[in-house]
C-alpha cells in the first residue's frame, strides 16, 4: 500500500475526533445486577446453576477475560445468585487477581493436572445442592461431555433459552452503546467516501475504513469492501480491484465500542450518476428495508419481518424466495456481532422491546450488480427505532442527518 500507508492514513483522518468517551463502559455494579437477574431466571426455568466458559456471556456478567484451551476455566452462577469459579490449580493466583478486578466475587475451585476438572467441579456442585445444571450454548463439546459423564445426561441441559432471556432485551445503557457505535461507523463511512479517489483498490478502501473507525474510537474492526460486480457475492472478498468512475461501492463494516458492536452496510455509485438498473435495484432494497422496519413491533414473529422485506423485492420482479435476496433479513446484535434471535424466514420468536437487529436486505445479480443496505434497529414499546439515519440516495453513503465530514 502506498497512497494509504499507515502514516498517510493517520494524516488522512487526523481531523476525525475520538468519540469513544461519549458513552461510558458498563460498570461492575451493572454486571453484578445482571448476575442477580440471572439467578432469578434460573429459578423461573427450574434450574440450579449455569456454567459459562469464556465467551460473550461471561463478558456480559463479568469483567474477567480468559482464553480457552483444553484446560477448563469457567464461571458457575447459582439460582441464589451466588457464584464460584473453576480454574486449573497453577492458574489460581492469576484467576483470583482478575476476579478481584472484574468480579463477580466468589471462591475459585481448582483442579490439578492429574485429576482433570470434572471431579472437583462435581463435588463443588453437589456441595451447593446443584442437580439441574444448564450449560452456555457456546460451551465446547468436551465440556458438555465431561459434565454429562459426571452428572448424567438427565441433569445437564442447554442454556440457550436462559441466555436468550438474559441478553436479548438490551437495557438503556446497552442501547446507548449500540447507538453510538453505529453512528460512529456511519460517520466513518461518510468520511472515507469523501476521500475516495479513482485508482483506489478495494484493499486500500478497507484500510481506510479501519483507519477512520479506529481514529473515532472503535476497536476490533472488520471490513468487507467490494467494488462493481464483486458486490454480487454477499460475502465476497477484496481481490485488488481498482475503483473507477461509475463503479458501485459496497462496504459492510463495523467495530466495537466498550464491547458493543456496530454493523453497517452502504452501497453507492462512485463518481458518476447511477445507471437505471442500479438505481432501480437500490430503490427496491431501500423500500424493502423500510417495509421490514414498519413491521417491527412487539409481538410480531421474526419470520414475518423477513417476509415483509422479501415481498417487496419479489413484487419488483427480482424473483421469489432467495433468487436475488439470497440471505436472511438480519441477525441480533449486541456484545456479539451475530446474536439470537435472527430475522429469518423460519424463526417464530416473538419480538420484544429492547431486542436489537441488523436490517439488511439486498439484491445480488451475479456478473451484474450487488447492493445491500444495512442499519441496526431496536424494537420499542410501540414500534422500532434506527441507530443513526437511513441512507438517503445511491449517489452517496450519506445518511439522514449527515452532511459532510471532510
Amino acid at each position: 500500500m502506498t497512497l494509504h500507508g499507515a502514516r498517510a492514513l493517520e494524516d488522512l483522518f487526523a481531523d476525525l475526533p475520538d468519540r469513544s468517551g461519549e458513552v461510558a463502559p458498563v460498570s461492575r455494579a451493572e454486571r453484578d445486577a445482571r448476575v442477580r437477574r440471572l439467578g432469578a431466571l434460573l429459578v423461573e426455568h427450574d434450574l440450579d446453576a449455569l456454567l459459562l466458559e469464556p465467551s460473550s456471556t461471561l463478558a456480559y456478567l463479568s469483567g474477567v477475560a480468559w482464553g480457552t484451551s483444553e484446560r477448563l476455566f469457567a464461571l458457575l452462577v447459582l439460582a441464589d445468585a451466588s457464584v464460584f469459579w473453576i480454574a486449573p490449580g497453577f492458574e489460581r493466583l492469576r484467576a483470583e487477581e482478575r476476579i478481584a478486578a472484574g468480579g463477580p466475587d466468589g471462591p475459585v475451585v481448582t483442579w490439578e493436572e492429574h485429576e482433570y476438572a470434572w471431579r472437583p467441579l462435581h463435588d463443588a456442585l453437589r456441595a451447593r445442592g446443584v442437580r439441574r445444571l444448564a450449560v452456555d450454548p457456546r460451551a465446547r463439546a468436551f465440556v458438555l461431555a465431561g459434565l454429562i459423564e459426571r452428572l448424567g445426561a438427565e441433569n445437564v441441559r442447554s442454556g440457550a433459552d436462559l441466555v436468550r432471556a438474559l441478553r436479548c432485551r438490551k437495557d438503556a445503557h446497552e442501547l446507548a452503546l449500540l447507538r453510538k457505535a453505529n453512528e460512529i461507523t456511519k460517520d466513518a463511512i461518510l468520511a472515507v467516501s469523501e476521500r475516495l479517489t479513482a485508482g483506489t483498490t478495494d484493499h486500500e478502501l478497507g484500510a481506510m475504513l479501519r483507519a477512520a473507525q479506529s481514529r473515532m474510537g472503535l476497536v476490533d474492526l472488520w471490513v468487507l469492501p467490494l467494488l462493481a460486480e464483486g458486490a454480487a457475492y454477499p460475502h465476497g472478498a477484496a481481490g485488488g480491484r481498482v475503483l473507477a468512475a461509475g463503479d458501485t461501492v459496497l462496504v459492510d463494516t463495523g467495530g466495537s465500542l466498550h464491547g458493543y458492536q456496530s454493523d453497517v452496510t452502504r452501497t453507492w455509485v462512485f463518481g458518476a450518476e447511477p445507471g437505471a438498473d442500479v438505481r432501480r435495484a437500490w430503490s427496491t432494497v431501500r423500500d424493502a428495508q423500510r417495509a421490514a422496519f414498519a413491521a417491527l413491533r412487539p409481538g410480531v414473529a421474526c419470520r414475518d419481518v423477513d417476509r415483509a422485506a422479501r415481498a417487496v423485492i419479489e413484487a419488483a420482479g427480482y424473483g421469489d424466495g432467495y433468487a436475488a435476496f439470497a440471505h436472511r433479513l438480519g441477525h441480533g446484535i449486541g456484545l456479539d456481532g451475530h446474536e439470537e434471535p435472527c430475522l429469518d424466514g423460519g424463526s417464530r420468536v416473538l419480538l420484544e422491546p429492547g431486542m436489537t437487529f441488523s436490517n439488511e436486505p439486498g439484491i445480488y445479480l451475479p456478473g451484474r450488480i450487488g447492493l445491500r443496505i444495512e442499519d441496526v434497529v431496536v424494537v420499542t414499546d410501540d414500534g422500532a427505532d434506527v441507530f443513526g439515519g437511513w441512507q438517503l440516495e445511491p449517489e452517496s453513503p450519506r445518511s439522514e442527518g449527515q452532511w459532510t465530514l471532510a
